[in-house]
């Protein structure tokens, strides 16, 4: 393929090979997502960071006494605004310039954003900084996704896309084990504790940055923007091993390319506004998706995991434990929430994106209000002087915190970051994705300003809020939610087409168009090929269509036309 550089390692690997290639670029990706996340929390609690910036200064025991918890909150929120609008810039420009320059186009972002912080010397410069950073690591959140589940079969998409997000976690663990050495560099009070570990993310970023180019571009993108041959050859070196002709390659690039056909049938424009509304979309239903990625994204922060991480050092504390062992407690649960993500990896694909998340909020709503109960009897027996038995409970607490961030790891972190890259059309898929990194961005800069209002407020009580949340999230995903497991992307459409909002409506007229639409359907191995196997060439299309009604009057009409056609 003369059009692709020679240094394009398409051409060196093919089928697992080269899916485990594009992967692992992924992961990087995604690897630097979770130190930025997980990196604040060890900078926020260092003695020269919150002096420089005005928001603390240290007891007498060297704890920190926040004086503005506006700024310290806002520091860190910033940077969500920041991943809402690369998020949104992101999605725009992946679907017109492609996959491979917008990853690019964020790393650059990204790595100048970092040295910006590094270097910062006031909250100004910082808030600045933070900002930049964010809408850079908001462009990657965008398309990355979108990148690695357009080029996986749709057999082993979560899979693929679940390892990824152990590499999230382990991210953040990363970031805590780093913040934590370098914690004891000068007993803490050099500016070096928190700033090597910001600058630490510039190195899988500038890795990023530099390797991408000499990977494949989507075969889907290409197909969309007229570089068929591009794209086809793509698949082929994805799906096929050279040896043995199995048909799956063309058969899925027939697929795309007719469903890039059928959405053209929709002329007009899809811009945000035009997605959010639902306007003018037509059986594509973007509006009803752009909610469903949303709220799905903002449920994942409300179930508790942002409240768990700010509490948890306080359940630690009443169970008795001091302040370095408490330490690297903290870090304990990073390590086994970075081996709990693996168990998504191997069920995802199994049991499906509804059942991976109606059993991790069960689990989750127990536990969390078991960690509120037994974190009240060890506040009350710590009150009463009784520390035998605040320690106990305190145990105990610590225990389902443990619980929890397993639970969550093999779960909700994964499902609600593959889903919108999924169920979007062909034509809107990066900026599909984007808006559910709006959701995230939302869902977290909300309770990054909410979290310690609350806990002030309501202490251990704010865990039952969490707790309820999960158990609001079963009928919303029952109801609401279609499953997108073991179906290629191209049947999304097909699930969507549905003008009930209903997910059994949804799944009721999905496989009435399915009969109707095998030219959408190939690569699900439904063995109704549009390609004739012998010369190659492809047969006459139907008239595609994601309304059932017109289908059926079509069909009709065929029928009339036969016995017209019989009688003379």
């Amino acid at each position: 393929m003369e059009k692709i550089s020679r240094l394009n390692v398409v051409h060196r690997f093919r089928k697992r090979n080269l899916l485990i290639a594009i992967n692992s670029v992924a992961a990087l990706s995604i690897f630097f997502f979770g130190y930025d996340q997980g990196m604040m929390a060890g900078v926020n609690t260092a003695v020269e960071y919150y002096t420089r910036m005005g928001f603390a200064h240290p007891d007498e025991k060297g704890e920190p006494v926040i004086t503005d918890s506006l700024l310290q909150g806002g520091i860190v929120s910033v940077y969500y605004l920041g991943t809402l609008i690369g998020a949104l810039f992101g999605g725009w420009f992946g679907d017109k310039y492609g996959r491979i320059k917008t990853i690019a186009l964020g790393a650059a972002w990204a790595v100048f954003g970092a040295t910006l912080q590094t270097a910062a010397m006031n909250h100004s410069w910082m808030i600045c900084a933070r900002l930049i950073n964010g809408f850079g690591t908001g462009i990657l959140n965008a398309i990355v996704p979108v990148w690695a589940t357009e080029t996986a079969e749709h057999t082993s998409r979560g899979q693929f896309v679940a390892i990824e997000f152990t590499l999230n976690i382990f991210g953040v663990a990363v970031a805590y084990w780093i913040e934590y050495g370098c914690s004891f560099y000068q007993n803490g009070e050099s500016a070096f504790v928190w700033r090597f570990p910001i600058a630490f993310q510039i190195v899988p970023l500038l890795f990023l940055f530099s390797i991408v180019w000499f990977f494949p571009e989507s075969p889907r993108w290409l197909c969309k923007a007229g570089r068929e041959d591009e794209s086809r050859y793509v698949l082929e070196r994805l799906r096929e091993d050279g040896q043995t002709v199995t048909g799956k390659a063309e058969a899925e690039f027939q697929d795309v390319r007719n469903t890039v056909e059928l959405e053209r049938k929709n002329p007009k424009s899809q811009n945000y506004l035009y997605m959010l509304l639902g306007y003018q979309s037509g059986k594509l239903h973007t509006g009803r998706r752009v909610q469903l990625v949303i709220w799905l994204q903002i449920m994942q922060e409300w179930i508790g995991i942002a409240g768990v991480t700010i509490y948890s050092p306080t359940i630690f504390r009443i169970a008795g434990l001091t302040k370095d062992t408490v330490g690297w407690v903290a870090g304990l649960n990073q390590i086994t929430y970075t081996l709990s993500t693996l168990v998504c990896v191997f069920t995802l694909d199994r049991i499906g994106r509804r059942w991976t998340l109606y059993w991790g909020s069960v689990v989750q709503g127990i536990v969390l209000f078991l960690a509120g109960g037994l974190s009240r009897v060890s506040i009350d027996a710590v009150d009463a002087g009784n520390t035998g038995r605040a320690n106990t409970f305190g145990g105990g607490a610590v225990a389902m915190i443990f619980l929890f961030t397993m639970t969550f790891g093999a779960t909700w972190l994964t499902v609600p970051w593959l889903y919108p890259a999924e169920i979007f059309p062909l034509e809107v898929r990066a900026r599909g994705n984007a808006w559910g990194v709006v959701g995230w961005s939302i869902g977290n800069g909300w309770l990054t300003l909410l979290c310690p209002i609350m806990f002030e407020a309501l202490n251990e009580k704010t865990l039952y809020i969490f707790a309820a949340c999960n158990v609001i999230t079963i009928p919303m995903v029952y109801c609401l939610y279609p499953e997108s497991n073991q179906r290629t992307l191209e049947e999304m459409n097909l699930l969507f087409a549905a003008d009930s909002i209903w997910n059994w409506d949804a799944e009721k007229n999905y496989k009435l168009l399915v009969q109707q639409n095998p030219e959408l359907v190939q690569a699900a191995g439904r063995g109704q090929s549009v390609v004739d196997p012998e010369t190659g060439i492809r047969e006459p299309l139907r008239n595609m269509s994601l309304d059932v009604s017109r289908m059926k009057t079509a069909g009709s009409e065929s029928e009339d036309e036969k016995v017209a056609t019989k009688h003379v």
